[in-house]
């Protein structure tokens, strides 16, 4: 096997969390051992949006671009699409070039390690990099062992054979265990048979055979990050993995932001890399059943940002989940066609906008005539703005006013700001003003409160998920 570089990892939780204890007063019982509280997914958040974030810390931390990228892999199992390339949505919205490699792996919570083992063989990149994006978000039935664990977060690795970081050695290994978690055809919940001893059967005797297949003393290892259904099976791999069940607390992310499905284990590696690990064991697992382990050296740049904000009472959850929650109404809102929203996709993805070759004024959107001296032309020199900006106008759109096609944005997540937003220049010397909804703040939003911008669902028509740009008070960003 040939070694590949790890030249940095960023990782991304949402800011929402909820207790174990909520669960238990709501059920009289939480059947997710080991979890203290986990992360909960906002109603504009999925495993695109999580992705994105993960993905712009770890280019920030490699000091490198998406226009780097040679090839991106993608990988979860809870797609916010069942059928469409969501790498292309990806690429587009970090600036990946269009001749650049994708792949989308999901079905799986082994899929994380398929994407990396993909990415890794796909090198070397010479000049370039490879870019691994994981996110997760499941969900179960309302009472289920599932649920009560399912967490969310996403990690991104830049493969790079320049980087500090190496992959020094990986082994995979598969064998038949159907059923021990599984999602059906059309469902989006997924669940198992949940015979107990068969579960740890498969779980220890596949992650097992495959670290009987490293060439790596295991007492070498700072922290092995296990595959992380819940808080207490990845201890009962110790034995066939080569490791005490201090190494494995070592990479513990689960107890704080529950079962992150595919991006369990690359979580855990993030979290122990930034907390000064030197060599990482990373054993990540698919009920089927499929293992791959990856050993890693350091030191490996990490950018993170895992740490809760707020938290949500079990009725607000279920809002959140969209289980006691309605949709867009019949008819809709306002009507903009798929091919009309394409046409605007640098804008709404990379805030893409244009300088008039008549006076040098900003545009946004760089179409028809030049707002300052009214001149059309279609000559606009594209410019891409960094994404920061000032409040100059807000206003709170209260329960049961938003435009159709977000009442269920509203629906789940309750009143929030509408803004319009002065961009900044790349130069600090011009502003544009755009329209944007503002992410849910802690303080209240007035004008010159300075933001940043995300990405986040806008709504879904026809079928289609728009993603887009929304506002952040800046002294929120984490």
């Amino acid at each position: 096997m040939t070694a590949a570089g790890l030249a940095a990892i960023g990782a991304y939780a949402p800011r929402l969390r909820i207790d174990a204890e909520e669960f238990e007063a709501a059920w009289g019982r939480f059947d997710a051992a080991g979890i203290d509280e986990k992360a909960v997914p906002d109603a504009d958040e999925d495993a695109v949006t999580m992705g994105v974030e993960a993905a712009r810390r770890a280019l920030t931390a490699a000091d490198a671009s998406g226009a780097a990228v040679a090839h991106l892999a993608f990988a979860t199992t809870t797609p916010p699409m069942a059928e469409e390339d969501l790498a292309a949505r990806l690429c587009s919205i970090l600036n990946v070039p269009d001749d650049a490699k994708t792949q989308t792996m999901t079905g799986s919570t082994h899929a994380g390690a398929q994407a990396l083992d993909a990415t890794m063989d796909g090198g070397p990149f010479g000049e370039d990099i490879g870019l691994v994006i994981i996110s997760d978000c499941p969900r179960g039935d309302p009472d289920s062992e599932v649920e009560h664990a399912a967490g969310a977060g996403s990690v991104a690795l830049v493969v790079d054979d320049d980087g500090p970081g190496t992959v020094i050695e990986r082994a995979s290994h598969t064998e038949a265990y159907p059923g021990t978690r599984f999602r059906t055809g059309g469902d989006d919940r997924t669940t198992g048979l949940g015979v107990t001893q068969y579960d740890r059967e498969a779980f220890t005797t596949t992650l097992g055979s495959a670290a009987d297949r490293l060439d790596v003393p295991m007492e070498t290892v700072d922290a092995a990050a296990v595959q992380s259904p819940d808080g207490k099976l990845p201890y009962r791999a110790t034995g066939a993995l080569g490791v005490d069940a201090a190494t494995i607390a070592a990479a513990d992310t689960v107890s704080s932001l529950g079962d992150t499905g595919a991006a369990s284990a690359f979580l855990g590696a993030a979290t122990a890399f930034a907390d000064g690990a030197e060599r990482v064991l990373i054993a990540a697992y698919g009920s089927g059943a499929s293992a791959t382990l990856f050993v890693a050296t350091g030191p490996v740049p990490v950018n993170t940002a895992l740490d809760g904000a707020v938290s949500l009472s079990y009725a607000a959850y279920l809002r959140r989940r969209g289980e006691i929650t309605r949709d867009e109404p019949e008819g809709g809102g306002a009507y903009v066609s798929v091919p009309s929203w394409q046409r605007t996709i640098p804008q709404r993805h990379r805030l893409v906008a244009g300088r008039c070759s008549a006076c040098e004024a900003l545009n946004f959107p760089p179409t028809g005539a030049c707002t300052d001296c009214h001149e059309r032309t279609s000559d606009f020199e594209a410019v891409e703005l960094p994404g920061t900006g000032t409040v100059e106008a807000v206003t709170t759109i209260q329960q049961g006013g938003a435009p159709p096609e977000f009442v269920a944005q509203q629906s789940k997540s309750g009143q929030f700001d509408s803004a319009i937003v002065a961009l900044d220049s790349q130069s600090g010397e011009q502003t544009v003003s755009v329209p944007a909804q503002v992410l849910q703040a802690t303080d209240e939003v007035t004008i010159g409160t300075p933001v940043v911008l995300t990405t986040r669902r806008i709504y879904t028509q026809e079928g289609v998920i728009r993603y887009g740009f929304k506002a952040q008070v800046a002294s929120q960003r984490r």
